[in-house]
């Protein structure tokens, strides 16, 4: 059997047992602050175990991908190593929503591995929950006496907390769960050792393969479990571990689901995998897991970046990059010509890789490209690290520089190091990393006391499209803390309020409590509950109150947001339909707005676009909202963004039939006319393929506009009111170029007036020619330029200082001979001993390095320290 065909009676199986089949959700997580990425099966259902929302059915079954590089949740170091680990996985699942519990899930889970799979049963066993005294948790009989209709009684085995009680983290929906694990060990090793003493031991080949979590609990702030209202079913099965079981392999790497990528890594290297290289078949790994990771997050919509999820999307990149350079011999990007290969292995799953094939190239190919650069960096900066070892021992703070400047993971660092004889302090390198990570979690940590309940309201009705204030009441409300400032979380029956969704910022306002204030500073979303944001809480927070949404600010904003709507369908109609939204931002000020494009937009192109967009405003078309069927929205042609997660209904916003029809919940104007006016304001690239437009609407638009004509304004009275202010301006242009060049060929005079002069003043220190003067020149170039024409004195040490805009510039030039024959280094020269002298920085070559600093008043006794290094 396939993958292919391993997925789908998963999903056909479930689907004969009154279960819907619901898409995957999206890799990266939008509107939930505790979450980078998608990292396991229920996150996408997370509200109905909260019971923030109601489920449009009760029984669902997914594959849902998955991806685990951060957190409590971190598999990289060990991807690639094992063959079992990965960063992006698919998870199949079945759910049950207050609807069947212990018994159908396990029935099911049994009959569909040794039924319809075909598992041989003597290979299999079962943990349940033993029970906790701390927790006063008892040993979950429910789910042993299911099993024990199904599979002999010494093939149950009890787990602890650890195993066997699943917690959505810290607080929230958990429970005991039920795992199941095959033995995949030949017939003979099967003999010798039982396989139930080698569960959850980490053994490579009795493998877990699927968990049923059985949501029963709600663990509140203080580690008090509470029983859920509705009992939960949760399940995973890892399809990579599956398919390896089905498939007879005993590596995941060895199935059809990475076999593909695998052999076309082969014909791109030279190399074979399955060799007795151990670290190639670590790269080939490590490129077939990681390349699945990048392509599906980009085509999600996160960019790599140097925060956030677009740096974790950086490291999984540079990881891949790094085992390619080392191991497999390629020097030149590779991870970008696979992108094909993987989009149609999921075409007919995951679609939107494929669809955006071309555009994840492009992305993955300029990371590779870019990183290729850093890496030769890194390994010159490795041999000056190496040079410079005490005692033939890297230091922990160097390694962890190359690490985190460079992207070199400790076991590069400790392989090069190896080769030449030296070792690395690994202690210092895991101190320097835990003090990172304390650093990190400091600066992101969220702490979220528990729900203080007033009303059990299942969520939030938004009325902000019709209405800016309304009465309602407060159903919940909780204490938070981030980065040391505490809040409060407040939860409406009914809200106007628009929270942070899809680019456009959360609504501000305020609330009246009983003739008490409070304001609304931020609305967003947690997952699908809508939360607003305040400083301090009401006296009475059980009364009614009126909440009123800051009128001008959302008004404006809808404008902008209206004007993102325009602006897509004219990008697309004047730079092709490969235009694809990559992200926006869409407040009161200003729009901005991210799409996919290879080329800077021209002046040209962009006075197009403009046009466009004011043509659609001056017709004063009516802005139609229609809310409709997912599947009958996109077959009228309405464009749905990639990476978004839609709903079985959505609203479907339309400005003109023919030129944007789009999916969206944000609010907008009733006709375009109310933009009043559009104006760019900046084009600039974002990342390879990525281009970002900025853009203002109605007032701000008329005001960006005067304040432009009042620099013209002032611009012409500068130079006396010329009738042609553009050749004025060329005109000033040249002759400055003029002056300029003439300056230059006099400072390059002097220099060699100068030159010709210290060759003059040469004087010998214990064999070397040295040179070193207090210099006169106007710019740091000069003084390079000086030091190249002393560079024909043979065995030379030359030290050249001077006085440029009040500021200290020191050059060092040193002799390759003496390089070589005395290990001298000038940019260890200059960063131990002139660079704290002149209170400044500085770094170079060997040969050649340069300093500068702020304290002009020591150049003097720059030339004298130099010298005395010489006796």
């Amino acid at each position: 059997m396939t993958a292919a065909e391993i997925r789908q009676q998963f999903l056909d199986f479930f689907a004969s047992k009154g279960h819907h089949i619901v898409p995957s959700a999206p890799i990266v997580v939008k509107n939930d602050p505790t979450l980078l990425f998608t990292n396991a099966g229920m996150n996408q259902f997370k509200d109905y175990f909260l019971g923030n929302k109601t489920p449009a059915y009760t029984r669902v079954a997914d594959t849902q991908k998955c991806l685990r590089v951060s957190g409590k949740h971190n598999d990289l170091e060990e991807v690639g190593i094992d063959t079992y680990h990965h960063t992006m996985f698919e998870m199949l699942g079945n759910w049950s929503f207050g609807d069947y519990f212990k018994e159908e899930a396990i029935a099911w889970s049994w009959e569909l591995l040794t039924a319809i799979y075909k598992i041989p049963k003597d290979r299999l066993y079962v943990t349940v929950f033993e029970g906790d005294s701390k927790e006063h948790l008892p040993k979950d009989e429910e789910a042993y006496s299911c099993w024990k209709r199904h599979i002999a009684e010494d093939r149950i085995l009890l787990g602890n907390k650890k195993d066997n009680f699943w917690e959505m983290g810290d607080t929230g929906p958990c429970g005991p769960c039920s795992e199941i694990h095959v033995d995949c060990r030949p017939d003979a090793e099967r003999q010798q050792v039982d396989g139930k003493t080698l569960v959850n031991a980490d053994h490579p080949q009795v493998i877990e393969i699927w968990n049923n979590v059985f949501m029963q609990f709600n663990r509140l702030k203080n580690g008090t479990l509470e029983p859920l209202p509705a009992k939960h079913v949760d399940t995973g099965m890892g399809l990579e571990r599956l398919v390896r079981v089905l498939q007879g392999k005993t590596s995941n790497y060895d199935t059809d689901l990475f076999m593909g990528t695998i052999h076309a890594t082969e014909k791109l290297t030279g190399h074979t995998y399955g060799g007795t290289d151990t670290k190639r078949d670590v790269a080939f790994r490590v490129i077939a897991d990681h390349l699945r990771a990048i392509s599906f997050t980009i085509a999600d919509g996160q960019l790599p970046s140097n925060t956030g999820a677009g740096y974790v999307i950086r490291r999984i990149l540079r990881r891949a990059v790094r085992y390619y350079y080392s191991f497999l011999d390629a020097k030149k990007p590779l991870l970008h010509e696979l992108v094909p290969v993987l989009a149609q292995q999921f075409a007919h799953v995951f679609p939107e890789l494929q669809q955006q094939q071309e555009f994840v190239k492009k992305v993955v190919f300029e990371e590779e490209n870019n990183f290729l650069r850093t890496l030769e960096s890194g390994i010159r900066r490795m041999e000056d690290v190496m040079t410079t070892a005490a005692e033939k021992v890297i230091g922990g703070k160097a390694a962890f520089e190359l690490y985190d400047t460079y992207g070199f993971p400790f076991d590069l660092t400790s392989l090069i190091a190896t080769e030449n004889g030296l070792k690395v302090d690994e202690a210092g390198f895991e101190t320097a990393m835990q003090e990172q990570k304390n650093r990190s979690r400091a600066a992101t940590e969220l702490d979220m006391g528990d729900w203080v309940v007033l009303d059990e309201v299942p969520a939030t009705t938004f009325v902000g499209y019709e209405l800016l204030e309304n009465t309602t009441r407060v159903t919940k409300y909780r204490k938070i803390k981030a980065k040391g400032k505490e809040q409060y979380q407040l939860v409406l029956e009914q809200t106007p309020f628009y929270a942070e969704s899809g680019g456009q910022v959360g609504d501000t306002g305020l609330l009246y409590f009983d003739g008490e204030t409070i304001a609304v500073t931020d609305t967003k979303k947690e997952n699908d509950l809508i939360v607003h944001f305040t400083d301090n809480l009401p006296t009475n927070i059980a009364v009614a109150v009126k909440a009123t949404v800051a009128k001008d600010k959302r008004l404006a904003t809808a404008r902008h947001h209206s004007a993102t709507h325009l602006l897509h369908a004219a990008l697309r109609q004047v730079l092709g339909t490969h235009v694809a939204q990559k992200g926006s931002l869409v407040n009161a000020d200003n729009l901005r707005f991210d799409f996919s494009h290879f080329a800077k937009v021209t002046d040209e192109e962009l006075a197009r676009i403009e046009d466009i967009v004011n043509e659609k405003i001056r017709r004063n078309i009516p802005v139609i909202i229609r809310e409709m069927a997912r599947e009958e929205a996109m077959q009228s042609g309405a464009m749905a963004l990639f990476g978004e997660k839609y709903g079985d209904v959505v609203r479907v916003v339309i400005m003109d039939p023919s030129f944007s029809v789009e999916l969206c919940g944000g609010t907008h104007v009733g006709a375009t006319g109310e933009l009043g006016l559009f104006k760019f304001v900046s084009e600039s690239a974002v990342a390879a393929g990525v281009r970002r437009v900025e853009a203002v609407t109605g007032a701000k638009a008329l005001a960006f506009v005067n304040e432009q004509l009042q620099q013209l304004k002032d611009i012409k009275g500068a130079l006396k009111n010329p009738k042609d202010v553009l050749k004025a301006v060329e005109t000033l242009v040249q002759d400055k170029a003029g002056l300029e060049k003439q300056l230059s060929q006099l400072e390059l005079e002097k220099v060699n007036a100068l030159a010709a002069q210290l060759k003059q003043q040469v004087t010998t220190v214990n064999g070397v020619n040295f040179i070193g003067q207090v210099v006169s020149l106007g710019n740091a170039e000069g003084l390079k330029q000086l030091g190249t024409a002393l560079k024909s004195v043979e065995n030379h040490v030359i030290v050249l200082a001077a006085n440029i805009g009040g500021k200290a510039s020191v050059a060092l030039l040193v002799a390759d001979s003496l390089v070589a024959a005395k290990g001298w280094d000038a940019t260890k020269i200059i960063k131990e001993h002139i660079a704290p002298l002149i209170k400044g920085g500085g770094g170079g070559q060997k040969s050649f390095a340069t300093a500068g600093g702020q304290d002009t008043g020591k150049l003097q006794e720059v030339i004298e320290k130099v010298k005395g290094l010489l006796v």
